[in-house]
């Protein structure tokens, strides 16, 4: 039956009932998909930018789920629909940064995107997450530390895009070296680099691009 059909047999139905069961049939007829998904959709965006302040003013560690509801002016059950804790909101927030740096990867000009030599992009790519850790070490701290970090999807996206310099440049037997490439952009080593030892993020970049270079040359390559 078509489209068409099917619309033309619900709305002859509702006629052969008649009266107000007619009338209250045709009003649960009438879309409400569209109301809900705005209000959804503005309770997430209340959600996120509470939850972005309150990453950015405290302790990650301190940010609980009553804590967010509680500054987006939403109740428990409505932040529960749409995160299941704090870490997925601060991966939700974070989600944004990530992907404007994965479209660069792809997209962008080099050294960072394509065209340029592996050892040269690596050292971007370092360069440009350090910018990234530094302008949102919160939302990093709360949603990739420890084990969870190597379950999130940028990580996964990281994985991808090391291993792929390390073939371009030859290297024999890359996968072992990927996590290894990686393991200098964890969120709580930063952390101490810049914060407990008073390191600037200038100087850390510095020693990553050496350290880029240096690992490729080591693991071998044309």
């Amino acid at each position: 039956m078509s489209e068409e059909e099917q619309r033309g047999r619900g709305a002859s139905s509702v006629h052969r009932v008649g009266g107000l069961l007619g009338d209250l049939q045709a009003a649960d007829e009438q879309p409400v998909a569209p109301r809900r998904r705005a209000d959804a959709e503005r309770n997430r965006a209340q959600i996120l930018a509470a939850a972005e302040q309150l990453f950015a003013e405290q302790d990650p560690r301190s940010v609980t789920m009553d804590r967010i509801a509680k500054a987006a002016g939403v109740g428990r059950a409505t932040l529960y629909r749409s995160f299941p804790d704090p870490s997925s909101v601060a991966v939700a927030l974070l989600d944004e940064h990530e992907r404007r740096l994965q479209g660069q990867l792809i997209y962008g000009p080099p050294p960072l995107g394509p065209g340029a030599p592996a050892g040269e992009r690596l050292a971007a790519f370092y360069l440009a997450m350090l910018d990234l850790l530094e302008r949102h070490l919160p939302l990093a701290l709360g949603a990739e530390t420890g084990p969870a970090r190597f379950r999130t999807g940028a990580y996964g996206f990281w994985r991808v895009h090391v291993r792929t310099l390390l073939v371009d440049h030859g290297v024999e037997d890359p996968d072992p070296l990927i996590d290894i490439a990686l393991s200098p952009l964890s969120p709580e080593l930063f952390q101490f680099q810049r914060h407990q030892l008073g390191l600037s993020a200038e100087r850390v970049g510095r020693s990553l691009t050496v350290f880029a270079r240096r690992l490729l040359e080591s693991g071998g390559g044309r």
